[in-house]
């Protein structure tokens, strides 16, 4: 165990001393001074060490634990909380980048009424034949296209797609949070797969490039679909990332 740093409560600070402690003892444990597994100081020992009061140790305890950084053990102690990979979450904060203002185009390279084949009425709980809005989409990022968008949108003669909705401000609203407010939730998923000719002919790439196809199903408020596609980018555009742990 590494030699731990001289950590007091100011007294003079407006800030709280419960949350100087956590401060404290997250940057301890950031720092290695206690490690994944190891148990922290006892209330007893916190409480003489940085002279607070057993219900200060209790909060700043219960916080940790809120954070995750911590688990307390009933009779044995407070842990820090070693690592899991299974609590890693990606975002995609590297879409939402592509559709901020100013930093993407989207150009439309097809939408026409079509009927529903067998996989997309399964899809979107309609039937076979049913009239959906196949919507074909290209983004740029400068003069480099990023991503191939494909979507089937169930059509809704009361609700005319007009142009804008389908090049740009559709898609900008969902990543943005600034649109898309008739719909209630979303299914994403992400497979591995390979450029196809058409695929690579628009993205400036190679057939057979591994590929990230991301999946989407959105529905409305009733929990019915209204929207099946997929975006699909060559493999060395899109990255997620994520991090675990507990940084500085």
């Amino acid at each position: 165990m590494a030699d731990e740093p001289i950590a007091t409560i100011d007294r003079n600070s407006y800030e709280p001393a419960y949350a100087q402690l956590v401060r404290i003892l997250r940057g301890q444990i950031a720092a290695g001074v206690f490690r994944p597994g190891d148990r922290l100081p006892s209330e007893a020992q916190l409480c003489e060490r940085y002279d607070v009061s057993p219900m200060t140790v209790r909060r700043v305890v219960n916080i940790l634990t809120d954070q995750g950084v911590v688990i307390a053990e009933q009779g044995r102690g407070t842990f820090v909380k070693p690592l899991e990979l299974g609590t890693a979450t990606f975002d995609l904060d590297r879409l939402q980048q592509l559709f901020r203002e100013g930093q993407s185009t989207v150009k439309l390279l097809k939408a026409h009424i079509t009927s529903a084949t067998e996989r997309t009425a399964r899809k979107l709980a309609i039937k076979v034949g049913d009239r959906t809005v196949f919507i074909r989409r290209l983004i740029f990022q400068g003069e480099k296209p990023m991503l191939l968008h494909r979507e089937h949108v169930i059509y809704d003669p009361t609700r005319p797609l007009i142009e804008a909705e389908m090049e740009v401000t559709a898609l900008r609203g969902l990543f943005s949070g600034g649109g898309g407010s008739d719909l209630k939730r979303g299914d994403l998923t992400i497979d591995a797969t390979v450029l196809i000719e058409e695929e690579a002919a628009l993205l400036h790439s190679e057939v057979g490039v591994p590929a990230l196809r991301l999946e989407h199903i959105f529905y409305d408020f009733d929990d019915q679909p209204v929207s099946w596609g997929w975006f699909i980018c060559s493999g060395d555009r899109l990255r997620f990332t994520a991090t675990i742990g507990f940084p500085d």
